[in-house]
């Protein structure tokens, strides 16, 4: 292997599983190590996997961390849209009638942008949250990446009012600790979104970057009301939220 020019190496290197290249080849000698360890290796491994943006990313200082953050993004929101009935949703506040879920576009709705959503949770007349916690650890994103690389934890959320009700919304999320201390923070206004609406979906989103060492955990809640205090479901309507760890 030795003879052979660097980047015949990278080739051959390059069709091994991620995992075995940091675990196993990076051991076998230097220049493996080196090889390894280096940004030509990785930057062809996000191109034969067509990894979005890779092309776009000759400043990525750790591409090896960019390619495993890749690989690895998915929502970290567990039943995001209500599929699961209240199913992983804790500190659940049920003002008035409480949280129910209906099936899009509901009364006096609107049918949501994506096509694979189908259903959401709404609200009553009186304040309803609920919130998520997740462990980024359990999640496979460990203690080194966060406090060094501090890659970024972009978060989104989708919110409607039915066009005959007016209604409240509030987003706040967290990144904690891991003694659950408040290390950064993301409070949305209070969105008040009149009677006589036109019911369609706003999109919110915010991304937290550069925050320091020591993030263990996000904390994601929200919620909202009616604000004619009508009996029943009249509150804002909210689904397809999400928290992803990006490069």
């Amino acid at each position: 292997m030795e003879s052979l020019p660097e980047a015949v190496l990278i080739r051959i290197l390059a069709s091994i599983p991620a995992v075995d290249l940091v675990l196993a080849c990076r051991l076998v000698c230097c220049q493996w190590k080196n090889l390894v360890d280096g940004a030509a290796l990785w930057i062809l491994k996000c191109q034969q996997e067509g990894l979005t943006g890779a092309e776009s990313q000759e400043d990525a200082e750790n591409w090896q961390n960019f390619y495993f953050l890749s690989k690895k993004r998915k929502n970290l929101i567990k039943n995001p849209c209500g599929e699961e009935d209240l199913q992983h949703w804790g500190e659940v506040e049920n003002g008035g009638d409480g949280w129910k879920i209906e099936e899009l576009p509901g009364d006096f709705g609107k049918e949501f942008p994506s096509e694979e959503v189908h259903n959401y949770f709404v609200t009553s007349y009186e304040w309803c949250r609920k919130a998520q916690v997740i462990d980024l650890r359990a999640e496979g994103y460990w203690e080194e990446l966060m406090d060094t690389t501090q890659p970024k934890v972009v978060v989104k959320d989708w919110y409607a009012g039915r066009s005959d009700a007016g209604c409240l919304y509030e987003l706040c999320v967290k990144l904690l600790s891991e003694n659950e201390d408040v290390l950064a923070e993301y409070k949305s206004e209070t969105i008040a979104i009149p009677q006589d609406n036109d019911a369609s979906w706003t999109e919110i989103s915010y991304t937290f970057s550069n925050y320091g060492p020591g993030v263990r955990f996000v904390r994601f809640e929200h919620g909202g009301q009616d604000t004619l205090f009508w009996k029943g479901w009249y509150g804002v309507r909210v689904t397809n939220s999400s928290v992803t760890v990006e490069p």
